[in-house]
């Protein structure tokens, strides 16, 4: 190797690069796991079991709306506004509709619901509110956590996205809904805000939308974007399959191309486990 310094110094960056992934894959996993049984715990106190699924999305409203008193907050900067035990616990964060929608989401999923968030945007695809949609009867029903409602017609039957498209739904659903404003529409949806994304948002966008139309609805985007914890997970998770995958071309490239050979990963493992053992004969 070392008549191909490049060669070395990637090879042992990549190394490095490696270690540092499943460090972080680690770490995140762990926090995944606690933030999960957080929320297993937090759920089973406040939705009933053995109950319908619509009793279950109403339970998490009722809680959200009527619930013990939470601690205040005078900067919701200051904390992050994306893990669960913050907005679970802060008012400030439940008065916000995507605090709001957090909370429920993290709930709903905790408590067995096929739960995602919906945004709902302007004529120039800006974020104009966050709602949520909860799988109830083979129906996406709409359900606002800001407001603490399903959206239903006068009638009483639970409404879509589709539904509300339309005028007089979307009149009957919100009439009642003390400052909800006009600007609060579905006429423009989405669940991912791709153009958040610094410098290529919006071109990313346009493409996945002209190359694969459905992308949106084929991953359950959700949680991912609305719990760090599971946010680290992924991203880790991809960090270390992209770094392995690297590290096993180079190694192939170094040995057929070069004439580098390489002590394998597994034999580097099980030799610092005998030395860690005492046994100094490897």
């Amino acid at each position: 190797m070392k008549r191909h310094p490049v060669y070395r110094i990637v090879w042992i960056t990549t190394n490095c690069f490696l270690a540092i992934a499943v460090a972080a894959f680690i770490a995140s996993a762990v926090w995944e796991y606690s933030t999960r049984q957080y929320l297993k715990g937090f759920s089973d106190a406040v939705v009933p079991h053995d109950v319908a699924p619509q009793q279950k999305v109403e339970s998490i409203l009722m809680w959200m709306a009527h619930g013990p008193a939470r601690e205040g907050l005078q900067d919701p900067d200051e904390i992050l506004a994306r893990d669960p035990r913050n907005t679970l616990n802060y008012e400030k964060l439940l008065d916000v509709c995507g605090g709001a929608t957090n909370a429920f989401l993290n709930l709903s999923v905790s408590s067995g619901l096929r739960a995602r968030r919906v945004l709902l945007l302007d004529s120039h695809r800006m974020t104009t509110h966050v709602a949520a949609e909860v799988l109830l009867d083979g129906r996406w029903i709409v359900v606002d956590p800001a407001f603490r409602v399903i959206m239903r017609d006068d009638s009483g039957r639970m409404l879509t996205r589709d539904d509300l498209e339309n005028r007089e739904s979307f009149r009957q659903a919100t009439s009642t809904l003390r400052g909800y404003l006009p600007v609060y529409n579905y006429s423009v949806t989405a669940h991912v805000r791709v153009p958040r994304i610094p410098i290529i948002g919006n071109f990313l966008r346009s493409g996945l939308d002209w190359a694969w139309p459905h992308w949106q609805e084929f991953l359950d985007w959700t949680l991912i974007l609305e719990r760090d914890s599971l946010a680290a997970f992924f991203c880790s998770f991809i960090a270390l399959v992209f770094l392995m995958f690297t590290r096993l071309i180079l190694g192939h490239y170094g040995e057929k191309k070069l004439g580098v050979s390489h002590v394998r990963l597994r034999r580097q493992v099980w030799q610092a486990g005998v030395m860690l053992m005492g046994n100094q004969r490897i």
